[in-house]
């Protein structure tokens, strides 16, 4: 169930080491206005309804299908929120889970820890983020990384995300740093958007000189504020911090990428400690499967360990799974590395994980039938 890409040795060495380990789970919401761009992502039909797909996401987390839910998930043109994939998994095994808000444009329905941050512009504009919101953040997630790997002293902390936009955020981040990842990234389209990923990228870069058209790894903090989102920083944060003591599974794929990629550039310019050999990057074989973007050769590039579930739905009863196994959605609300979880914890295999997740999206199904709608509506009185 969990197949290894990159850095194999420290690979299996991390997994044999968490195996029946119980994780803690923490997902790290943020927003930007790119995950606005027309055409930039699938996750959600709209730019309106991306406003809203993280706390959406975040709401059916915590709460689970509700009858009349304060945010319903957003339509996709096709496929389900990976965040069924998620919330199967964290209910069935009871694995502890955060959830934390790093710059959104709307407060979450439901208990979050708000950082304070703020969410970016789009990064075409060279300015996404103000230089004392990345510096607030950075702290922010030292405290909560520390904070969360003392709740699980023998495991390890799964750090998810959920940023519309946010593989094309990384792509900057990652060339801003100097590495090559043109082509590379991944997508929530079948088909990725490379063409207008990069142009963007080089519009936000040229704007702050952080781009001349040949790769120079450029300061974190600028390329951080010029090309960034809120999630990247305080995700590095707490992996940094969580290291020295414990695992760290960042769960998601090439927005994981260039967090690590950040964590290596962090590190080296500030003197903070931290321990690589604990940190791992877990994610979907729809995206290291996926044959228009590249992850597994990003992650050699990086030199960065990259695990990844084996989950299929190729069988599942339900279209909005099977249109994974076409490439849509792939990834997100750290779905693979809590699959990946699944399986270390309580040795999980394929039908225990297709059957608990069929099972909330059934859940879901029925309560967004007409029937249960009409049920479930408030009388007027």
């Amino acid at each position: 169930m969990i197949k290894i890409y990159s850095q194999h040795q420290q690979s299996q060495q991390w997994l044999e080491r968490f195996r029946e380990q119980l994780p803690v789970f923490a997902c790290v919401l943020g927003f930007t206005e790119t995950g606005l761009i027309p055409g930039i992502s699938a996750a959600g039909t709209t730019p309106t309804d991306r406003q809203y797909t993280a706390i959406a996401d975040a709401e059916f987390l915590y709460q689970g299908a509700q009858p009349c839910p304060q945010h319903p998930l957003p339509p996709l043109h096709a496929g389900a929120s990976p965040v069924l994939i998620t919330r199967a998994i964290v209910t069935a095994q009871n694995i502890p889970v955060h959830l934390f808000n790093a710059g959104l444009l709307h407060t979450p329905p439901v208990p979050t820890v708000d950082l304070q941050g703020a969410p970016a512009r789009c990064l075409s504009q060279g300015q996404a983020l103000d230089p004392s919101i990345v510096h607030h953040l950075l702290a922010q997630g030292l405290f909560w990384g520390e904070k969360l790997a003392a709740q699980t002293p023998q495991g390890y902390v799964i750090l998810g995300e959920c940023v519309v936009g946010g593989t094309t955020t990384a792509l900057a981040v990652l060339t801003g740093l100097g590495w090559d990842a043109r082509g590379k990234v991944n997508s929530s389209h079948p088909l990725c958007n490379h063409s207008q990923k990069w142009q963007l990228v080089q519009q936000g870069l040229a704007t702050q000189a952080l781009w001349d058209g040949s790769l120079k790894a450029q300061p974190w903090q600028q390329v951080l504020a010029a090309v960034g989102d809120p999630m990247q920083i305080v995700v590095a944060g707490m992996a940094i911090a969580a290291s020295r003591t414990g695992g760290v599974l960042l769960a998601g794929g090439t927005q994981m990428l260039a967090v690590y990629a950040l964590i290596q550039a962090i590190t080296r310019t500030q003197g903070l400690s931290w321990q690589p050999a604990e940190i791992m990057i877990g994610t979907t074989r729809w995206v290291t499967e996926d044959s228009t973007g590249d992850t597994v050769g990003l992650a050699k590039i990086l030199k960065a360990p990259l695990i990844a579930t084996q989950l299929s739905f190729a069988q599942s009863q339900y279209a909005t799974l099977r249109s994974y196994e076409q490439g849509f959605v792939k990834e997100g609300m750290g779905a693979g590395g809590c699959a990946i979880a699944a399986h270390l914890y309580q040795n999980w295999e394929q039908q225990q994980m297709l059957a608990a997740i069929e099972a909330i999206a059934r859940e879901q199904e029925r309560f967004a039938s007409p029937t249960v709608a009409n049920q479930t509506k408030p009388t007027q009185g």
